[in-house]
């Protein structure tokens, strides 16, 4: 079953509040722009909630040392876990370990590869991936059709190939290329920039010493679009010439979008998906039902819709 989240305000949260609940929190990494909106905005629903005690460890993108995290929490007697997973392949362990120990586990953001699997007391609380390259790749493709492109050449910037995220993203864009409408699309070449912006900006700073003549670049992410838009202005590409599409909506991508740079990219709501991953674990420590997915919506955002976003993410 799905249930869908239409808003960040969780009147859930509110009844949530009346429990007194010590929750472990393991992000993959804090040095991630949307990741660290993410974690934020848990900690303030937190604070905001009687008895509600978060303990926040980063586990520096590494799968060991995230699995001891989530060992540790357990020994310690926490009453619920969430984690951002950093290797979405490798997350039975995790959900083992919290099993073992009969304490609720949360997974956030990140799909974990046994969400069809997950035992009664574990969640998985995020945005559908199926939706967010595929509204970004039909924008990217609106926008060539309106420019009267009837060929167009991209490069494809890909996320973390261990992350179900960059891995479905990536598959959205194959999709959305294969369909009669944006067939005239043709991938010249994809790479991972591991979610990064300097290895992005180096990636397309390799792509332009080709000198292979392009139209657009197609990145998983924002940080992955705007290291690619800063190589570009490096070497004198006029943005107008070239369309840039990420997904996030962080607020470095809308400062990218309102200079002219950036021409799509998709909100993700991160203090939505932290509200929902927190009000799912006090569900589940109350030995509450909670459902299996819990989708928050994507949104396409685009220079005409930006106001909207400016103060989200």
């Amino acid at each position: 079953m799905k249930k869908l989240l239409l808003g960040v305000a969780l009147s859930a949260l509110m009844s949530s509040s009346a429990l007194a609940a010590k929750v472990g929190v393991s992000m993959a990494k804090f040095d991630d722009n949307f990741l660290t909106v993410l974690r934020n905005g848990m900690i303030e629903q937190a604070k905001g909630m009687n008895g509600v005690e978060l303990q926040v460890e980063d586990a520096q993108n590494d799968v060991a040392k995230q699995l001891d995290q989530i060992k540790n929490f357990a020994a310690s007697g926490v009453d619920a876990i969430i984690v951002n997973p950093v290797d979405t392949s490798a997350t039975q362990a995790m959900s083992d370990a919290a099993a073992a120990a009969k304490i609720p586990l949360v997974y956030v953001n990140r799909e974990p590869v046994n969400v069809d699997t997950l035992p009664d007391n574990q969640a998985f609380v995020a945005s559908n991936e199926a939706d967010s390259g595929t509204l970004e790749t039909k924008e990217i493709c609106r926008l060539f059709t309106a420019a009267g492109k009837k060929e167009a050449n991209v490069y494809v910037i890909m996320g973390e190939l261990s992350n179900q995220a960059a891995v479905q993203r990536t598959k959205d864009i194959d999709n959305v290329i294969a369909t009669p409408e944006c067939s005239f699309i043709k991938i010249i070449d994809k790479q991972t920039s591991n979610w990064d912006r300097d290895q992005a900006q180096n990636l397309m700073t390799n792509w332009l010493s080709t000198g292979k003549p392009f139209d657009g670049v197609i990145a998983n992410n924002d940080e992955s679009a705007i290291g690619a838009i800063q190589a570009m202005k490096a070497a004198n590409i006029d943005m107008k010439s070239v369309v840039v599409g990420g997904v996030d909506a962080t607020q470095d991508a809308l400062v990218a979008m309102q200079a002219g740079d950036l021409d799509a990219t998709v909100f993700q709501d991160a203090a939505g998906q932290g509200a929902g991953a927190l009000d799912a674990a006090l569900k589940l420590a109350k030995g509450e039902k909670v459902e299996k997915k819990v989708y928050v919506p994507f949104q396409l955002v685009t220079p005409e819709n930006i106001d909207k976003f400016l103060k989200k993410n």
